[in-house]
């Protein structure tokens, strides 16, 4: 690996500069990667949502009704009438797992307007997708009709758009890493090779504790991350990276010290602005609508569904009604929903198990 040393000699502080890192007295960036490889974990992700400042746009009727407000329409105390736990609570409770897709009497509201972020994922344009702020037409993102007018999702208040990226701290579980290979130029190169990892060791913070910087090193998980190993092929065009499409993709997001989870993604796939410290834009694909119901309501119970109005059962609709992709083979209904998710990562030095051992080895002699 080449290396520029500055050498502050007064200080006697020797500062040393890893090539393809920036170089803040020049402002020169080098594009080089050091053996053709580098890696990125996971620091921040939300789901993509196009969202205007009051709201109005997307969202003219206002935001859906959550679990408190339904519960108060279909069971109102009037009359001195008794109503016991088992016809009420453990009703809607219920609803959560053993779900319907009944009409409910209470309005469910879609995202409306033609706008959204997220990728053109089956390669067409129609009525139903969107167009993207830049101007890209055939984006799908049908998850955004189904979020974006459900306060809990929308940030930067809204809880679960708060709690899902302040997760991403302490819990191993959602280390996400991609390791990208067979780099000749990180502005331009018509052919790499993205692997996808769970890591194992923790995010590198800055002097403020609530921020990430690159450099850190992750080893990969070779013992529990295996099913969310993956790999696909892309290119690098004026420093976007750009991946071909994932067959299946399971992607970690959990919420620490109450359950694992995470979602399957098909077709997915990769739009990501890279620099030597950060890559940044959109990981996207369709959703499939029962792993997000079940991931969903084993990590946030009915109270914290509350804090934002998300119904469960009524988004589970939703999400049933809009799904664009993937039909079953015998019923012919969709399984899948189109979405995708803003990303950051960070820099990081990608340990292999194989590495590891070769490591000890030599630490041995």
């Amino acid at each position: 690996m080449s290396r520029l040393s500055v050498r502050m000699r007064a200080a006697g502080i020797t500062l040393t500069l890893s090539a393809g890192m920036f170089v803040a007295a020049t402002g020169v960036q080098a594009q080089s990667v050091s053996g053709g490889r580098i890696g990125y974990v996971l620091t921040e992700r939300h789901w993509s949502l196009y969202q205007t400042e009051d709201a109005k746009t997307e969202c003219p009727q206002g935001f859906n009704i959550g679990p408190r407000e339904q519960f108060a329409e279909l069971f109102p105390q009037e009359d001195g009438a008794l109503l016991t736990e088992a016809e009420t609570r453990l009703v809607r409770e219920g609803r959560r797992f053993h779900l319907e897709t009944s009409e409910e009497p209470f309005p469910f509201y879609d995202a409306v307007g033609p706008n959204a972020y997220g990728l053109n994922l089956d390669s067409k344009a129609t009525e139903e997708d969107f167009i993207s702020p830049a101007g890209v037409e055939g984006v799908d993102n049908q998850l955004n009709r189904a979020l974006a007018c459900v306060a809990i999702y929308r940030g930067p208040d809204g809880a679960f758009y708060h709690f899902s990226n302040l997760f991403m701290y302490g819990n191993a579980y959602n280390r996400w890493m991609i390791e990208i290979t067979g780099v000749d130029d990180l502005s331009n190169d018509d052919s790499v090779t993205v692997n996808f990892y769970r890591g194992l060791d923790d995010l590198v913070t800055d002097a403020s504790g609530k921020g990430f910087v690159a450099g850190g090193t992750q080893r990969v998980d070779g013992r529990w991350g295996d099913s969310f190993r993956g790999e696909v092929q892309g290119r690098i065009v004026d420093g976007v990276l750009t991946t071909e499409a994932a067959e299946e993709t399971k992607f970690p997001w959990s919420f620490p010290g109450i359950g694992g989870g995470f979602h399957i993604f098909k077709d997915f796939q990769l739009q990501l602005t890279l620099t030597p410290d950060t890559a940044k834009g959109l990981l996207a694909g369709y959703v499939d609508v029962e792993q997000y119901n079940h991931r969903l309501n084993r990590n946030w119970t009915t109270h914290h569904q509350s804090y934002g109005q998300l119904s469960a059962a009524s988004l589970y609709r939703a999400m049933k009604r809009l799904a664009d992709g993937h039909p079953d083979p015998q019923s012919g209904e969709n399984t899948a929903i189109s979405s995708a998710v803003d990303v950051e990562m960070h820099q990081v030095f990608i340990v292999h198990p194989d590495d590891e051992a070769m490591q000890l080895n030599t630490a041995q002699r």
